[in-house]
């Protein structure tokens, strides 16, 4: 039988489905964090208005501590700036609470298998906040990464999976597992979401 994805939820939103299984419920971001120092679930749903922590203070706390997590925020926020934040923390995804269940359950799966996940009405605010922002000052890492390497780097802006890109650039999917995996490394990042955000910030977002 298929392993149950295992959930802690940070807010007082309820998830109960068939291959997910809530291993710990938090109602405020300090409680959230010691949740997921406590449980260590695969994935972290997290809300941004929150008493006694918020989330972006959440969020930094638990990618500090557990580095491996998968975090996605769940809010009511449209805010372009929140959003940003988020995702330049480490979240790997920017969902809205007024989303079917549908799409949450499958945006859960997406983002445990390491894709991209945000609310389709809030990936061209990220992207022109991001493109509106000042100039970013050229990054440690960036010389290092191969013409492939930057390739695959602009196509994770697009928010697709390995499997697309590898369709894309006529390559197996393993070998573009293996080239995410460089970038990250190389640019010393921990998610795709952050390299698809780093990608824009360094205008190297082009395909």
């Amino acid at each position: 039988m298929e392993n149950k994805i295992r959930i802690a939820l940070v807010d007082d939103h309820t998830l109960f489905r068939s291959g997910f299984k809530v291993v710990g419920e938090a109602s405020d971001g300090l409680e959230g964090v010691k949740l997921v120092e406590q449980v260590k679930p695969d994935l972290v749903l997290l809300d941004l208005d929150m008493p006694a922590m918020n989330g972006r203070e959440a969020l930094a706390q638990i990618m500090e501590t557990n580095p491996d997590v998968t975090v996605l925020m769940l809010t009511v926020s449209e805010d372009g700036e929140d959003l940003t934040e988020c995702m330049r923390l480490g979240a790997s995804g920017y969902l809205l609470k007024k989303i079917d269940a549908d799409f949450l359950l499958q945006s859960i799966r997406r983002a445990v298998a390491g894709d991209n996940v945000i609310s389709p009405e809030m990936t061209s605010a990220l992207l022109m906040r991001l493109r509106t922002d000042k100039p970013t000052p050229p990054a440690p890492g960036i010389e290092s990464l191969t013409p492939r390497e930057r390739e695959t780097l602009a196509w994770l802006t697009r928010g697709v999976s390995n499997k697309e890109i590898a369709r894309e650039l006529d390559l197996a999917e393993s070998t573009v597992k293996v080239h995410v995996q460089s970038v990250l490394r190389k640019l010393n990042i921990r998610s795709r979401v952050q390299a698809a955000v780093f990608a824009v910030e360094h205008h190297l977002d082009k395909i």
